[in-house]
């Protein structure tokens, strides 16, 4: 096994001599093909034969517990195979987060709580026996309010420590100028195309679960957990997952539930959430507190800033949203302070949802550093140009690779910054005023262990092997531009196998590492299968020179399946952090621009036109990065607009857990948006030189719009997202 910690700067050699013509080219989706056909099938799809179907039966409380279950009516409908309750591997929360003593039990956590299981031989039969099931609760106080709840300062959940150095009140007290702002955030859900479904069914002792998850060999470790049996005895398979936004990358109680089921009534059961059962039995984005204090000298100079949060949340699962993360290594500043507490809600889950802490935690130090600007009379991004560090500010640690000013003026000489007013309200069009604002986007980048084998066959195809999940990002395409660059090959000559928690471990798709971790582990395969191919043209490797199939050494020409004489090359990748990777400061970078309208009668909001330039390393595919890009900064604006879970004080339910009511941005929201990179290959992120881009486009996107509505209307608003009702009370006369 070719096994690479990053110690140091690493990047195989074939990949700069980039023969193939492959990497970073802007190649259609190796799956598309089978997506568009209807041949990808996805967790609901392609069951075994004797299928039956399930649907949950959800607590209609928020506080309380279950004292009684009568299902005779629903075991007397046609068509239904059992009522199942009272088991006690039945989850309580995701990913059996809940201490194991409440497994099962007869608790009530949150309203939409999973209390039984219906199985049917039909999908329709199965949810009108759901819905004739009696369940009679004793009913209690709950915390549904979360300007109700207890602040806790010295909790042990969450990755990111409070961080106080610099003495950061004495630099408060003696600064010259001092900002200090409060901004609130909603619940946000992770709604994805596909509903989060399973199909499980038992061969023996062995469970084979097709689920739609994100991270499939963590997930088949957590359902041997819940079931208490070896992990492995147990198969995950997640062939093609239909969108998952951090939503999937936990196991759902869903998936605990079929495989409860299919062993209960011996056959394979499959299940697929509803849209309102989704809001309730999947995690979603903490809603959060955040107070932004800086400190500057008159020419906006920072010598302190804190960024102190509340995140709200129920349980213990170990995760807590890290408000500041991005803020971290973004502005100088000797004296710092950063910290989340958190405040305990009896609400549904919480947990990662596409780009936690920045998406939300950019609102508010980027929406300070914009009213801070205005205040010291300086250009947007002349105050962020006069505090870029030349290393991290909060750990000292020097840059991997930091481009973003490099962003801010390629953005704003693309954007036509020049052409913003200075002064808010005073651009109009009849009745709309018009507005620019901009942000800074960073994401930080992470290294994490990953494996793939490559197998170079006989007839000079290449097959690779991982674990790694496609959740619309592009996986399957870069990982075989990759091996293709590595190895010569065409894409088309590449078969990708992934989505089977069988294959070599990954990292899985979360947290923008999948991409640069697994295309390197195969680069590092690759690089393996080169050596012996060299042995055999009796070259050495940086001699050989590898086309459309074709190796050349030394004026000798050789078909690649003449090489392999019959018996398949098989290596093995691997890739892990290492101390460059605890040496560095590393992250992603980008610099956000918008155009708005605001309705100066009705107060309604049109996004004219996004921009954004980013630094992501290696770019790998130009068209899916930029398709993730897209996608992000498309969210963003949703959350500055119009995301927002609204929950009922008395009762603990979400008044809008569906899309006709929890308003996700569709295609006539979405205005011209043009995404642009700055490419510049790091060698301190992983083999590859590729830092994370899925997440990176949401940070700072909502910002600029919020910032360019207070550049049309002279209004600030501090609690997201910016609806009509919110700027209409000061919206300056027409």
């Amino acid at each position: 096994m070719n096994d690479v910690a990053m110690d140091a700067p690493y990047r195989p050699a074939a990949l700069d001599r980039a023969q193939q013509g492959l990497l970073g080219k802007p190649i259609d989706r190796y799956e598309g093909p089978a997506k568009v056909s209807g041949a990808a099938h996805y967790a609901y799809e392609q069951a075994p034969e004797r299928t039956a179907y399930m649907a949950v039966v959800t607590a209609a409380i928020g506080r309380g517990h279950v004292t009684g279950i009568d299902a005779a009516a629903a075991e007397a409908l046609p068509g239904v195979i059992a009522v199942i309750h009272g088991d006690p591997r039945m989850p309580t929360g995701e990913g059996n987060s809940r201490a194991p003593a409440t497994l099962g039990s007869d608790e009530i956590f949150h309203y939409g709580q999973g209390v039984a299981l219906v199985v049917a031989e039909t999908q329709e039969t199965a949810r009108a026996a759901a819905r004739l099931v009696e369940v009679n609760y004793a009913a209690q106080a709950g915390r549904f309010d979360a300007g109700d709840v207890t602040v806790e300062r010295d909790h042990k959940l969450g990755f990111l420590p409070a961080i106080d150095k610099g003495g950061f009140d004495e630099a408060l007290a003696a600064a010259e100028i001092v900002f200090d702002r409060t901004y609130s955030t909603p619940i946000h859900f992770p709604a994805a195309l596909e509903p989060h479904a399973t199909t499980a069914w038992w061969e023996g002792e062995r469970l084979i679960v097709r689920s739609s998850n994100q991270v499939i060999g963590s997930a088949a470790a957590t359902i041997a957990t819940a079931l208490g049996i070896d992990k492995d005895r147990v198969r995950v398979l997640a062939p093609y997952v239909g969108g998952g936004f951090g939503g999937k990358t936990g196991v759902g109680p869903e998936v605990v539930f079929a495989a409860i089921a299919a062993e209960k009534v011996g056959r394979p059961v499959k299940v697929a959430l509803t849209r309102r059962q989704t809001a309730y039995m999947v995690h979603h984005r903490s809603p959060t507190q955040q107070r932004m204090r800086i400190a500057c000298d008159a020419d906006g100079n920072i010598s302190a800033m804190a960024h102190e949060s509340v995140a709200y949340q129920n349980d213990d699962s170990g995760f807590l949203e890290p408000v500041p993360f991005g803020t971290l290594p973004l502005y100088a500043g000797k004296a710092r302070r950063f910290r989340t507490d958190l405040a305990r809600i009896d609400l549904p889950a919480t947990g990662a949802v596409r780009a936690p802490g920045e998406a939300i935690g950019t609102f508010a130090v980027e929406c300070a550093m914009d009213e801070l600007a205005e205040q010291l009379g300086l250009d947007p991004i002349e105050l962020r140009r006069r505090n870029e560090p030349s290393v991290d500010p909060t750990t000292g640690k020097r840059f991997s690779t930091r481009r973003l000013l490099d962003c801010y003026d390629e953005g704003a000489r693309r954007f036509g910054w020049d052409q913003r007013a200075a002064t808010p309200g005073s651009r109009r069009e009849g009745e709309w005023l018009i507005g620019m604002g901009m942000a800074a986007a960073l994401r930080g980048n992470f290294t994490v262990q990953a494996e793939a084998e490559v197998t170079l066959e006989a007839d000079g195809r290449a097959t690779l092997r991982t674990d790694m999940t496609d959740i619309g990002t592009g996986t399957y395409t870069i990982l075989a531009q990759t091996a293709g660059e590595m190895l010569g090959l065409p894409v088309s000559a590449i078969d990708v196998m992934i989505g089977d928690s069988d294959l070599p471990p990954s990292a899985g798709s979360g947290g923008s590492f999948g991409a640069g971790s697994a295309c390197a582990a195969v680069a590092l395969a690759c690089e393996d299968i080169l050596a012996e191919l060299a042995l055999r043209m009796n070259a050495a490797p940086e001699d050989l020179t590898l086309l459309d199939g074709q190796v050349t050494a030394g004026g000798r020409t050789s078909a690649i399946g003449d090489l392999v004489r019959g018996a398949p090359i098989t290596a093995r990748g691997k890739t892990s952090p290492g101390k460059e990777s605890q040496a560095t400061s590393q992250a992603s970078h980008g610099a956000q621009f918008a155009e708005v309208a605001v309705n100066a009668v009705t107060g309604e909001v049109r996004v004219r036109r996004m921009l954004g330039v980013f630094d992501i390393g290696r770019v790998l595919n130009e068209k899916t990065a930029r398709n993730q890009i897209v996608g992000g900064m498309v969210w963003g604006l949703a959350y500055a607009l119009s995301e927002d879970a609204v929950v009922d004080p008395r009762n603990g339910r979400f008044v809008n857990p569906d899309f006709g009511e929890y308003h996700v941005a569709v295609n006539a929201d979405v205005p011209q948006i043009e995404a642009h990179f700055i490419e510049e290959i790091d060698d301190s992120a992983n083999p590859v030189g590729a830092k994370g881009v899925g997440e990176l486009g949401i940070a700072g996107a909502g910002a600029a719009i919020v910032n360019a509505i207070h550049n049309a209307t002279g209004v600030r608003s501090y609690d997201m997202p910016v609806t009509l009702d919110k700027l209409l009370p000061s919206l300056p006369p027409v």
